[in-house]
């Protein structure tokens, strides 16, 4: 897709894969921006704007600034929104593209079909499932930063990082700019040393263990590959709010208590055995840390990264009883 080229007035992005979705909107405008810098963005959700509200978005203004509106769940359209398109299409605004997000399927054919029929420029975004598909997409993000990976390598990434796109992609850009532009087997294994998807409970695990080191090298990593920040502290809450309910029903049978406690038998097994090591009054404190820092990364810190990173030391000091 050039990034010169300005859009076409009709666009249509189907497909149920989120970030793929996302991409395809912010290249278009990009490309619109790249013909007006002036070109303003709205986003509106098919479901939440009226028909006559969407329309006046859609007319032109007196001094003709460029515009893209973005309708997104289209497949929840009903009938007057529908039909409100189907007049639109027949004559595209000058100026404005509109482009419609549609998931596919069945649900709201009728907006496809319409979008299809006006020739609508498409963008497939397919959710990607079998392991060669992801590779293929690690391939061409790599080429799409302008470097070029081993087969080997490609292996290992993907091996490494898991299945989110966006944390491929957000690992494959880093590889290039740490490695030059050319991506090989030992590269990935140094900066991933094959560890498995790293996610805000990797991060939790080793927090809530006293684990400073891993947990600090599990943040870094989250943070690299674009785990959102809310998750990394939910996940941190999630594992001291947990130690705190299991230390406090004792040591009572994991099958037993998974009903009271209302947490699998599994989670409540592994907590046993992590909150050993944890007296109630550490616990306070690790407890205080975390709900200090879903604040912070909700708004109230300027930086949310750093905030992250002392509430893990908090949570690490604590277990330490320091």
């Amino acid at each position: 897709m050039s990034a010169t080229k300005a859009p076409a007035p009709l666009q249509l992005v189907v497909g149920d894969e989120e970030f793929l979705a996302e991409r395809a909107v912010s290249d278009l405008v990009r490309r619109a921006r790249g013909s007006d810098p002036e070109t303003e963005l709205r986003r509106f959700r098919t479901s939440e704007v009226a028909p006559g509200e969407l329309a006046g978005h859609l007319s032109p203004s007196l001094f003709a600034e460029g515009r893209v509106i973005v309708l997104t769940h289209g497949q929840d359209a009903g009938k007057d929104m529908t039909a409100a398109l189907a007049d639109y299409v027949k004559d595209p605004a000058d100026g404005i593209v509109l482009v419609v997000q549609h998931a596919g399927g069945a649900k709201g054919k009728a907006v496809l079909d319409l979008m299809r029929k006006a020739g609508a420029a498409v963008v497939t975004c397919n959710r990607i499932t079998r392991a060669d598909e992801r590779s293929d997409f690690v391939r061409d993000e790599v080429r799409r930063h302008g470097g070029t990976i081993t087969p080997g390598a490609l292996a290992v990434l993907v091996e490494a990082v898991g299945s989110d796109l966006r944390e491929l992609a957000a690992a494959a850009g880093q590889l290039v700019a740490d490695t030059g532009g050319t991506v090989d087997e030992t590269g990935v294994r140094r900066y991933h040393r094959g560890r498995a998807e790293s996610s805000g409970f990797a991060v939790a695990d080793a927090a809530v263990a006293g684990d400073r080191r891993a947990a600090m090298e599990a943040l870094r990593w989250a943070l690299v590959l674009g785990v959102p920040h809310v998750l990394i502290a939910d996940a941190l809450a999630d594992s001291v709010r947990t130690l705190a309910k299991v230390g406090s029903a004792g040591r009572g049978d994991p099958n037993r208590l998974a009903g009271e406690l209302g947490m699998p038998p599994w989670k409540i097994r592994k907590a046993q055995q992590t909150v050993r090591q944890w007296r109630p009054e550490q616990l306070a404190v690790a407890i205080a840390a975390t709900a200090q820092v879903n604040a912070d990364v909700k708004g109230i810190a300027a930086d949310a990264e750093y905030a992250l990173e002392r509430a893990v030391l908090a949570v690490v000091a604590a277990r330490a009883g320091r």
